[in-house]
């Protein structure tokens, strides 16, 4: 996301870094450069002329810090104003209702919205410890319903199924019932989705959340829609109370206009991010970091919040516990390492988050790690006995050819595979003699 208009930032960026000192002629000529980037990422005209004011404005007046120079000065306006622009001062998520809260979900079809209600409710349930319950009161698709059990099913949250002939208002009040019963949380409404924007599925909406006293009203969007996005999303700010935006398909959107317009035009925060077909596809949004990474200074917090949300502390702690006591790092040890990284998933969002040297691209550093690389090493160690495993050194030379018949591999695959592992096995002896893995242990949380 963003890369065409992170591309152009940077640029502007570079120029002005290198100015001894700021003077209106560069400074036009800076706004005027960034006036076009935003242009170019189909961002709202009323957003852009207030922004390029805004800069302007701040650059021109004597907003320099001292320990900064100008160029460095004019960088930090431009971060600020654009974390600004994308919602800083908004509030995050909260949940702070009489359970069971409810959230309706709004949005055209084809936004990804009943995947995206599956998201949020594995979201709520593996981050915020919370129980949820999924409904579709989408009566005029069916298979939206079916969708949607299946995909609750595989976010491991209960799911209320509308009986035949009852009304979105029936739905949703039987589905309030049950979640009252189940003792949920949070019930989540995936309401029907439009082709287009009509007043008759604005009314549905408003009686919806009329019935249900929904605590968050939350707009799907898709942020490839660009213009029309901004423009939808408008209307149902005006028909109905929104609390908040969610953009979906945000990894196959180059341009960004929608996120760094849709805050202004609607008024409301972006509170997450889409990502994929996965259901850990969901990022927080948080625009600091994002004004960050289009200016290519990577969000640091941002990668420690997935990190933490995707790596197997107990797991990590485990395998530290073993090795600091004395015992080999063996090959179930390597596969665990194999499989969180493969659960990382999306190694190229990762780096994206990383202050990368100049000219260095995310997806150029991601391109080296091959995830069907990694899932060919998962499947080598999976055709092994569990001896084998944890006693690498017995693998001679017919059990390789064995265990390579078994991965559908060569011989020579399982030799690499056996050779990373001894390279890891002296890696880890060496951090046990100086205390680094103990030390590493001091550092989980909750420790």
């Amino acid at each position: 996301m963003f890369d065409n208009l992170s591309s152009r930032l940077q640029a502007v960026v570079d120029r002005m870094r290198g100015r001894g000192r700021l003077t209106e002629e560069n400074i036009e000529d800076a706004v005027r450069d960034v006036r076009r980037a935003l242009i170019e990422a189909d961002v709202a005209l009323p957003v852009i002329k207030a922004f390029v004011a805004q800069v302007r404005e701040r650059a021109v007046g004597a907003e320099v810090a001292r320990s900064l120079s100008p160029g460095q000065a004019f960088i930090k306006i431009l971060h600020a104003e654009l974390a600004a622009m994308l919602g800083s001062a908004n509030p995050g998520f909260e949940l702070k209702h009489q359970p069971p809260v409810v959230i309706l979900l709004a949005g055209l079809q084809g936004a990804g919205k009943t995947t995206t209600a599956a998201k949020l409710a594995r979201y709520l349930r593996m981050r915020r410890d919370k129980r949820v319950m999924l409904c579709s009161v989408d009566t005029h698709r069916p298979a939206a319903m079916l969708q949607l059990k299946t995909l609750a099913e595989r976010a491991e949250v209960d799911f209320h199924l509308a009986e035949t002939g009852e009304t979105p208002a029936e739905i949703a009040a039987a589905a309030i019932a049950a979640a009252r019963r189940v003792q949920a949380d949070v019930l989540i409404l995936d309401t029907a989705g439009r082709t287009r924007l009509d007043e008759a599925a604005l009314e549905e909406l408003r009686q919806l959340h009329t019935l249900t006293g929904a605590a968050e009203t939350l707009f799907v969007v898709d942020s490839m829609a660009g213009q029309d996005a901004v423009n939808v999303a408008a209307a149902f700010a005006q028909a109905v109370a929104l609390t908040g935006v969610i953009l979906t398909k945000a990894d196959g959107d180059a341009r960004g206009g929608a996120a760094l317009s849709v805050q202004a035009t609607t008024g409301q925060p972006i509170l997450f991010l889409g990502t994929g077909e996965d259901l850990d596809g969901l990022e927080v949004f948080q625009a600091e970091g994002m004004a960050s990474r289009i200016l290519g200074m990577g969000d640091v917090l941002g990668l420690i919040d997935e990190v933490e949300q995707k790596v197997d502390r107990q797991r990590a702690e485990k395998l530290a516990r073993k090795v600091s006591k004395g015992k080999g790092f063996d090959l179930n040890d390597l596969r665990d390492q194999l499989e969180q990284m493969l659960d990382m998933g999306g190694l190229e969002g990762l780096l994206d988050k990383l202050p990368l040297p100049g000219g260095v691209k995310a997806d150029q550093l991601a391109g080296q790690v091959d995830p069907v690389q990694i899932r060919r090493q998962v499947a080598i160690i999976n055709s092994m006995t569990l001896k084998e495993r944890s006693f690498p050194k017995t693998v001679n030379g017919s059990r390789k050819r064995r265990i390579a018949a078994g991965a559908g591999l060569e011989v020579p695959d399982v030799n690499r595979l056996l050779k990373q592992h001894a390279q890891m096995q002296k890696v880890m002896k060496k951090m046990t003699k100086g205390g680094g893995l103990r030390r590493a242990l001091r550092g989980f949380p909750g420790r």
